[in-house]
């Protein structure tokens, strides 16, 4: 396995190592590991513990027994990049106008193809838990989907000392090695620094190994040093592909599952897909959930189980919503509302858990509302570094929620904005959202339409208010037109 080394420190470990040297006695590691653990497109019911009767997550929901179980956490967009830009940063993507012109038309730019409008995306200085946490001591790892890159913008140069896999892809060509061939080589921006590998191994696997050999080496070179590594999986995003003994294992359990209503229900421009019945999407997150499994093994191998902090996330929803046309869709996100792409509840409420040894009760429940833009904050309190809020400027630490205590940002808004390019990918239209409390309100700009919804009674968001609660709507008009403004958003028409 090959590593990207940036960091100096790492470097002369490695050269100890290799030719005998004694590296300086490391100092007992008293602050947190953090694993991050970010999945692809996975919905908010694709999990056992979340009432899945089809998908199997074993590693995940024991998971969710030994943490805290967010049931409010959400992510800041229903697409891919814009909302792993506010994970990173702690800033809604609408302030860097994500997504912004030209989303979608790609454009030469040396060997890769970049959007108009990626340079307004990520910039080289701009600060991230990756390089707040490098300031503070911690080794930093990153392995899987980036989709951020701009020049100068790759995990190497925004703090992470190790980078595997992250560049420009989006998704894989492949799941199987080679990763960058296929029918969408050469449409599609390859997956670089897994030009080595073996025949038929698998991305998640692949992903899985670099991430337990870095976790080992580290411990061997550096065992006082704490890390984060960020485990960015390709998985469960398209192409669907996954492990034939896999597949097999689900296209007999679908043969005892029944399902009631309709398949497909239409929805915006589209359908939104009813029943959570395909092997194949399956056989992707039984093999997320084994990468889990994997690397807490690792962990508790090595003995640093009990000093590493546990976020287990989702970028957006699942891909539930497609346009009127016969292209395949992975999931069904009911009885949440449509799915990837749409800011209905299907499209933005994401799992979640967090274990923090020590502090967090096993078990425990939270209906804390949360936001991508939280995590750069919170993982600073909760490992002891200074926040930094002119760089986390959207987001809030929600220690208080793992720590059972009050809520000191209940009346906080959260906020989502999605001009959309490909109005026919998943169904959607050009809209913002704000949740405040109970209430969501969407206002659809292009045709001054405005749903408004009661989360707490109407989780399937099926009975618009705004004809019945005409003062909460105009409230949250009037904060969702003056967030816009302040943010400076990017408003497609």
């Amino acid at each position: 396995m090959k590593y990207k080394i940036y960091n100096k420190s790492l470097l002369f470990a490695i050269g100890a190592t290799l030719f005998g040297c004694s590296a300086p006695a490391p100092k007992e590691n008293t602050s947190p590991n953090v694993l991050f653990f970010l999945v692809d497109d996975m919905g908010w019911m694709d999990a056992g513990y979340q009432g899945s009767q089809f998908y199997e997550t074993p590693n995940i929901d024991q998971l969710a027994s030994q943490g805290v179980k967010f049931t409010n956490a959400y992510a800041t967009h229903p697409r891919c990049t814009p909302s792993r830009y506010s994970l990173i940063t702690g800033r809604y993507p609408a302030r860097a106008q994500m997504p912004g012109p030209g989303e979608g038309k790609l454009k030469a730019h040396g060997n890769v193809q970049l959007r108009p409008g990626d340079e307004s995306k990520l910039k080289a200085d701009e600060a991230t838990i990756a390089s707040a946490l490098k300031e503070g001591g911690y080794a930093t790892f990153f392995a899987g989907k980036w989709h951020l890159a701009t020049a100068g913008t790759l995990p190497e140069h925004i703090g992470f000392d190790v980078n595997i896999a992250g560049g420009h892809a989006g998704s894989p060509i492949s799941h199987f090695y080679p990763y960058n061939e296929g029918k969408q080589a050469g449409k599609k921006a390859p997956i670089e620094g897994l030009e080595e590998g073996k025949e038929g191994e698998y991305l998640t696997d692949r992903i899985t190994d670099e991430t337990v050999h870095f976790i080992e080496q580290h411990h061997r070179q550096k065992p006082g040093q704490p890390f984060l590594a960020y485990v960015s999986h390709y998985a469960v995003h398209e192409p669907l592909q996954a492990k034939e003994e896999h597949i097999q294992k689900f296209r007999e359990k679908l043969k005892t599952m029944k399902y009631q209503g309709e398949a497909f229900l239409p929805e915006g421009t589209g359908t939104t897909k009813m029943h959570q019945d395909d092997p194949v999407y399956a056989a992707m997150v039984y093999s997320m959930d084994e990468s889990l499994g994997r690397i807490t093994q690792s962990l508790k191998k090595l003995g640093q189980l009990d000093n590493t902090i546990i976020i287990f996330f989702s970028d957006n929803g699942g891909l539930s919503n497609r346009g009127f046309n016969p292209r395949r869709v992975a999931t069904s996100n009911y009885p949440l509302r449509a799915g990837k792409g749409h800011l209905y509840e299907g499209g933005v409420r994401e799992p979640m858990i967090v274990k923090w040894p020590g502090v967090t009760q096993a078990g425990t429940v939270s209906d804390a509302i949360v936001t991508g833009t939280d995590f750069f904050p919170t993982i600073l309190e909760m490992t002891h570094q200074p926040l930094k809020p002119g760089a986390h400027l959207d987001g809030e630490s929600f220690v208080w929620a793992l720590t059972n205590q009050a809520n000191p940002h209940a009346d906080r808004p959260i906020f989502w904005h999605s001009p959309v390019d490909r109005p026919h990918a998943t169904g959607d239209s050009n809209s913002t959202a704000v949740r405040k409390g109970r209430y969501k309100l969407i206002e659809f700009y292009d045709t001054n339409t405005v749903e408004l919804y009661d989360l707490e009674t109407d989780l399937e968001e099926m009975h618009d208010l705004s004809e019945e609660l005409p003062d909460v709507k105009a409230e949250l008009l009037r904060i969702v037109h003056e967030w816009r403004g302040e943010v400076k958003a990017y408003m497609k028409k």
